[in-house]
């Protein structure tokens, strides 16, 4: 007879209320994940723990035992009154605390960088005890920090989509080709062709860029960067074309610094998405601040 109900008996209990609930060990198979065998051994270990039989089972079919019936109920009440204990546990502090690790592509734009603080806003509004560490890091990196589990979320532009890392997207990121003035096609601005801009020389990112196939050859592609101030700079010195964000670039446009080869015909869209591992999923931080985001730029 049992002295003490211990968690392997738990298990026991679990197992056999299935095979009660599926109407034998057979149709609890799928339910249970494991053979016939397996299940029986499991209702025998657990008979011989409280000292009676339970259940009727063999060619005769499945059936219970009129002291296996009292033991069913009795036995949902023992798991009802303890998942109702691990509710009432969670609820007695609902404040959190702990660190999330962020990993960030440099130059968001700032209506966006707005909406994530506005998510981390809403968090610690609910956890005081929440803290958030930032790191800035090129496209090439973040996808290696999540799975090296340096960071437990990224914001940015993904393309490899690897398996064990889970993708949401979140916004549009709208890029355009530039020159400044002192580019030989700065004269030219607003309606050149792909064919104007391929004869010239180019900074292009490099990383891969279905979006948007390369305007010129691959000897034109002279510089190859994941930096955006890097790119802007070499743009800015009139040796080279290159597409940088429109938010980014919107500032050097006022001051006349840069201009737009042709808005309509030489830009692209990223989309921009959170990555977090699949494990790093089921952390209630990080999938309570991956929530927010989710709703936050899902209602813009």
């Amino acid at each position: 007879m049992l002295g003490t109900v211990t968690e392997l008996d738990l298990r026991l209990i679990r197992v056999f209320l299935t095979v009660v609930e599926a109407g034998g060990i057979s149709a609890a198979q799928t339910a249970l994940n494991t053979t016939q065998p397996t299940i029986s051994a499991q209702l025998a270990t657990l008979e011989a723990r409280v000292g009676f039989r339970l259940c009727e089972r063999g060619r005769g079919g499945f059936s219970v035992t009129p002291k296996g019936g009292q033991f069913v109920e009795a036995a949902r009440r023992l798991l009802a009154a303890a998942e109702g204990f691990r509710v009432e546990v969670q609820h007695i502090n609902r404040k959190v605390s702990g660190n999330i690790n962020i990993g960030l592509l440099g130059q968001i734009d700032p209506v966006a960088n707005k909406k994530i603080g506005l998510a981390i806003a809403r968090l610690r509004a609910r956890h005081e005890g929440l803290y958030f560490h930032f790191t800035e890091l090129s496209s090439s990196l973040l996808e290696e920090k999540i799975i090296n589990s340096h960071i437990d979320l990224a914001i940015g532009y993904f393309w490899h989509r690897l398996p064990n890392i889970d993708y949401f997207p979140l916004f549009q990121e709208t890029q355009i080709a530039y020159c400044a003035p002192s580019h030989p096609l700065f004269s030219q601005v607003g309606a050149l062709t792909r064919d104007d801009v391929s004869h010239y020389d180019w900074v292009w990112p490099s990383h891969p860029l279905p979006e948007m196939p390369a305007p010129t050859s691959i000897e034109r592609l002279t510089v190859l960067t994941d930096s955006m101030d890097g790119a802007a700079l070499l743009i800015l010195s009139g040796q080279h074309l290159g597409f940088l964000p429109q938010h980014y670039a919107a500032r050097h446009e006022q001051l006349g610094q840069l201009h737009p080869l042709n808005p309509e015909l030489l830009r692209y869209e990223v989309g921009f998405h959170a990555a977090v591992r699949h494990s790093s999923r089921q952390r209630d931080l990080v999938s309570a601040f991956l929530n927010e985001l989710i709703d936050i730029f899902g209602a813009s």
